[in-house]
This record gives structure tokens, sequence and C-alpha cells, in this order.
């Protein structure tokens, strides 16, 4: 079940699942430690990576799927651990005050896929809108018998208004794109204003009215429910916590105009499914692109029935340049706390995709509570 790389390495490191890619495990290799990697497809349970860890491991490389909290922290720290890295960009289930309170470094991998997870986002605003899953599977249950002027009319989306909440790395680059690639207005909302954003689309809109248009525009919304009243695409790209639980509920959903598009691609809790499902259910002109869920991999009665609602399985960032880049930043946060290099703590990844990638750990997201950052 466990496949073991490096056996005389001095250190230990155990990965839940394998990764894409070979360049992590140079990583590892060059900072002399032994790899052992699960080779299971199932979930492991908080048992089973503690059972794992032993008596002795120096870091952990883990999986969005699994809960890193009190139990494998005190696990790992008792092994003489110092490091783990989740292999994602979000942290959810990671206990961060657990692991800060046994002297855990936690990495994350941000950067290497925010270009993948917009695209696919995009991916998922046109799909909907064009209804491309329901005349995919018309075609193939032989129903087609040749073109019909009201065969699957879809929505346009050019010079509509799309709306982001939350605009940080992912939430900015999809903005651009449906801005800059489809000439959407843009409204947003973010716990502050996003000041390079907003220089970016502002050097662009000047462009384009010196073009003599008089599109595209762009404005932060200080609440939520601005942008749910006024987009026509609505894009959720805000991190999972307690105050984005079921951000969108059953109040907020009615707020939308009854024919928007709402595109998922950051965590599923954030939107309350059961009462998504009332809401595409009494609105059939509604339309949804799903690539995360409340209860993952498990779906709520009746979505998968929904004919307006698009989904995939949490497949956003997977696109293997991205997972790769992931695997290298988990690999790295670990490698680089081990070996007592500093914190890299810049937005920019690019440097660790170059040959010579930077003496440091990318992402530690407790630095300044552990005192790494100099």
């Amino acid at each position: 079940m466990w496949k073991i790389d490096h056996p005389t390495g001095k250190r230990r490191v155990i990965v839940t699942k394998e990764l894409p890619g070979e360049r992590w495990r140079e990583i590892l290799r060059a900072a002399d430690c032994r790899i052992e990697v699960c080779q299971s497809r199932n979930i492991l349970s908080e048992m089973e990576i503690r059972q794992h860890i032993g008596n002795r491991c120096d870091g952990a490389i883990g999986q969005l799927t699994e809960l890193w909290g009190e139990v494998l922290f005190s696990a790992l720290k008792n092994a003489g651990g110092v490091v783990y890295s989740n292999y994602a960009v979000g942290y959810n289930n990671v206990d961060v005050a657990s692991a800060t309170k046994y002297g855990i470094a936690v990495g994350n991998t941000p950067g290497v896929l925010t270009e993948t997870t917009a695209e696919m986002a995009v991916a998922l605003t046109f799909a909907a809108a064009r209804r491309v899953v329901e005349a995919d599977s018309y075609v193939r249950s032989g129903q087609f018998t040749g073109w019909q002027p009201d065969l699957f009319l879809g929505k346009r989306l050019y010079r509509k208004t799309v709306g982001v909440i939350g605009a940080g790395r992912i939430g900015s680059a999809y903005a651009k794109m449906m801005v800059e690639g489809f000439k959407m207005n843009l409204i947003y909302h973010n716990p502050a204003p996003n000041a390079a954003l907003e220089a970016y689309l502002k050097h662009y809109t000047d462009f384009r009215h010196a073009q003599g248009d008089d599109y595209p525009t762009f404005r932060y919304a200080g609440s939520i429910d601005e942008v749910l009243a006024q987009a026509d695409v609505i894009s959720l790209h805000c991190p999972l916590n307690d105050a984005t639980h079921h951000l969108l509920n059953a109040e907020r959903l009615a707020q939308m105009k009854p024919n928007a598009i709402l595109i998922n691609t950051s965590r599923g809790a954030v939107i309350d499914e059961r009462a998504l499902v009332n809401h595409c259910r009494c609105h059939p002109d509604f339309r949804v692109g799903l690539d995360v869920f409340e209860d993952e991999p498990r779906l709520t009665p009746g979505l998968a029935e929904l004919p307006n609602v698009t989904i995939v399985p949490h497949i956003a960032s997977a696109s293997r340049w991205a997972r790769e880049g992931m695997a290298t930043l988990a690999a790295t946060n670990v490698a680089a706390i081990l070996r007592g290099f500093p914190v890299w703590n810049q937005e920019d990844m690019s440097p660790f995709e170059g040959d010579n990638p930077p003496h440091a750990a990318p992402s530690i997201v407790n630095a300044v509570e552990l005192g790494l950052l100099s």
C-alpha cells in the first residue's frame, strides 16, 4: 500500500497520495528524505494516517480530502515532525491553530494553479450558458434529428455583467478573462478593493474607451448582495471558513436574477446545496456550474438529476502543468523547512518553476506565528 523511494534517506516523509510528475521526488531526495507514498486511491482515515506516521516522521504531504487537526499534528509532533504541506492552495481541511500549537509549519500551494482554475471557471460558465452538457447528452442518446430554430437556446454573455465574489489570485484571473475575452462588465466583492486588479482593468478600459467603445466597466461592490442583484454571471472564489459557510443560502439565491448563472470552483460548502437544488427546480432558466460539492464526493439528493446544473469532479486545477507545479511547491515546503531554509514570503511563485529555485519554503501559512519570517 505504501511505496518507498530513497530508502536510505535520513529524514522520513510520508505522502498520502501519489502525486503527478517526478520533480517533487527529486526535491525530497535532494533533502535526503526517505519518501513513503500511499498507493491506495481511497481517502485515508485519520487512524490510517496516524498509524503510518508511526514513531518517527519528519514531515508529511497530505490532501484536501483529509482532516489534519489535533490528532494528526500531535502524532506528527511526537514522531519528531516539524512540517506538513497541504497539496492544495486552500487549507480549510487543516486546523492551523493545532499545527501551530505543536510547532508544525503548514504549507500550501498557491500561484501555480491560478490560471488553470480560472480557465475551468470560464469553461463552466460557457458550458452552463450554452447548455453544452444537455446538448451533448441529447446527441449521444440519439434524439438529434436535425437542426431546429429553437433547439437548446442559451444565454449570450457578450456585454453582460459578470460578478466575482472573492478577488484573490484566481478570482482576479477569472475577472480579467471574462472582461478582456468576452467584453463583460465587472462587479466584484472582496473584503477590500483589489488595487492591483483595478489598476490593470483601468489600463484596459482606458484603451477600449480610446477606441470609441463604451465597455467594459468595472466597480467594487461593498456587499455581496449588491453583486447578486446585478450580475448575470456570478463566480465564487472565496475561501471556506466560518464566515463563508453557506454564504449562498436560500435567501441570497433568491436575490439573484431568475436566469442568472452561478459558478463555484472554490469550496462546495460555500453554497447551501439543498437550497440550491430547490432554487434550480423552481427556476429552470437559472443555470449552475459546479466543480466542488458540499459533502464531497457525495452529491446532495436531487442535484445530479437537474438538467440546468453542470457538474465536474473537482478538476478545476487539473491541468498537468498545474498539478505537477502543486507537487513541486508541496515538496519544496517540506524540504525547505527540514533543511532550515527561510520562508519565501512573496506572492510570485514562478522562481520555483525554474532550474535554480530559491533556497526557501514557498508558502507557509503560519510562518508569522512560528517566527519563521525574518
